[in-house]
């Protein structure tokens, strides 16, 4: 037994004198490794995570904000509404007009105290005012608007030079960008908040005619007008409108771009009016379906069904089946990128087209020209009549219809109205162009019949009355 033990405890001291040998003289030092927790996530590279946490610690928006807050003025519209009559008003004769105080924001845009604000804002203005942000309020004179963008444009006279905030170019303006919105929600003057832009080119109408910044900064009733700019403090658009059930923020709001309200207070003051240049075209954005109804693979664009006859589209080689790719080097993936960009230009600019015509990509200058098409509600759309086609009817002035109301084409052809048709009145006013047109049923309230002197496919005389 005693010789078992002894044996055991030899070999045990041969192992230890083994092992510690080995360790002493033979294995190679190695780090001691400390289970400890990471305060980086291991799944993200440290890079990134002091970008997207320390973001914060690079961006300022206070210099932005604080020169922001000075050119935004707080606009109030006073109009007067027809209430309902009382007796007594019946009785003493007085009037049950009542005024009303509406608000909202606007942005002044130079010293000489210009103030751009939304249509909406000042609609039907009985008085106009607008207080600083140093609480000194003036008389506001109402320079021009504009319906379609719902822009307008104001002017105060003050003795002194007032702060003004400068155009970004909203063209440049990328999706994630920073961006503030100054103006006076539920009439808490200067607010300022911030967020990002979502989107570009969104249209809200389904019709393609509108092309908005959207963008996550909350937006409330009373900052319709107000500014949205960039962290340099340069204006990227103006606060329009917002989409709700409630009639409050709840996530995202839209604004006019920068170019498009430039463009349009420059017209206003230079010609009293907007002046748009159209392109020529009629289509629409591709998808999908739009792509396999056609027959073709391509689904980013917009897809040209026609071309408008003398337009600078047809003039400069455009042609039907075309899909436009780019306008000025901006990407084109659907209709409102196209007449965003186009609602920045004005007749007789020169837009160059990326066009894709049967796989092959072609580029194409165009020149606009000022739009001589409208559609009329009833009719359809119409055009300026060109001499040779007045003489035709033996009338020496009227605009052309070119394409019947599908609603009532049948009510206008059993009465020999059709495609090529003269108008040549309505409401009693001549029309020689379809800025006349315009005109007359701006003029027309909503009480009033619409009456038509148009020239049939015979040569006659019709009129037409409608309520």
């Amino acid at each position: 037994m005693k010789k078992i033990l002894t044996l055991v405890l030899v070999s045990a001291l041969g192992g230890i004198f083994t092992l510690g040998t080995y360790k002493l003289f033979l294995e190679e030092d190695k780090p001691i490794l400390v289970a400890a927790e990471s305060a980086n996530a291991s799944f993200l590279p440290t890079s990134n995570m002091n970008t997207l946490f320390k973001a914060e610690n690079t961006i300022d928006f206070t210099i932005a904000a604080e020169n922001t807050v000075n050119a935004v003025v707080h606009v109030k519209n006073v109009t007067l509404s027809s209430g309902q009559y009382s007796l007594q008003d019946l009785f003493s004769g007085r009037s049950s007009e009542r005024a009303q105080m509406g608000t909202g924001s606007g942005v002044i845009i130079n010293a000489d105290g210009y103030i751009i604000t939304n249509n909406h804002v000042i609609k039907n203005a009985h008085e106009l005012s607008v207080t600083l942000n140093n609480n000194k309020t003036y008389v506001a004179e109402l320079i021009g608007t504009d319906e379609k963008t719902d822009i307008a444009l104001l002017k105060i006279e003050a003795n002194e030079d007032l702060p003004f905030v400068t155009f970004a170019d909203s063209d440049n303006a990328k999706i994630g960008e920073w961006v503030l919105a100054v103006g006076n929600p539920f009439n808490l003057t200067s607010t300022v908040t911030a967020g990002i832009i979502s989107a570009k080119s969104r249209d809200l109408s389904g019709t393609s005619r509108q092309s908005f910044i959207q963008t996550d900064a909350a937006v409330n009733p009373g900052n319709s007008g107000g500014a949205l700019v960039n962290t340099n403090g340069e204006l990227v658009g103006i606060n329009t409108a917002i989409t709700s059930q409630t009639g409050s923020y709840v996530g995202y709001s839209f604004a006019v771009p920068s170019n498009i309200a430039r463009k349009v207070i420059e017209d206003i003051m230079e010609y009293g009016n907007v002046q748009n240049g159209i392109l020529g075209i009629q289509g629409g954005a591709l998808n999908s379906i739009m792509a396999k109804k056609i027959g073709i693979s391509d689904t980013e664009g917009v897809y040209i069904d026609s071309v408008v006859e003398d337009s600078g589209a047809e003039k400069a080689g455009v042609k039907k089946g075309d899909i436009i790719k780019e306008i000025d080097n901006i990407k084109v993936s659907k209709f409102s990128d196209l007449t965003g960009h186009l609602s920045a230009k004005r007749p007789n600019d020169i837009v160059n087209l990326k066009v894709s015509r049967d796989g092959d990509i072609k580029n194409i200058p165009v020149k606009l020209a000022k739009n001589n098409t409208f559609t009329m509600p009833l009719v359809g759309r119409i055009k300026n009549a060109k001499p040779s086609e007045l003489k035709k009817y033996n009338v020496t002035y009227g605009v052309m219809i070119t394409e019947l109301n599908s609603k009532y084409a049948d009510y206008w052809k059993k009465n020999g109205i059709h495609e090529g048709c003269i108008i040549t009145s309505i409401n009693d006013l001549k029309v020689k162009n379809i800025n006349d047109v315009q005109e007359a049923l701006k003029n027309k309230s909503n009480y009033e019949a619409l009456r038509l002197e148009l020239i049939n496919k015979n040569g006659d005389l019709e009129r037409y009355n409608f309520r």
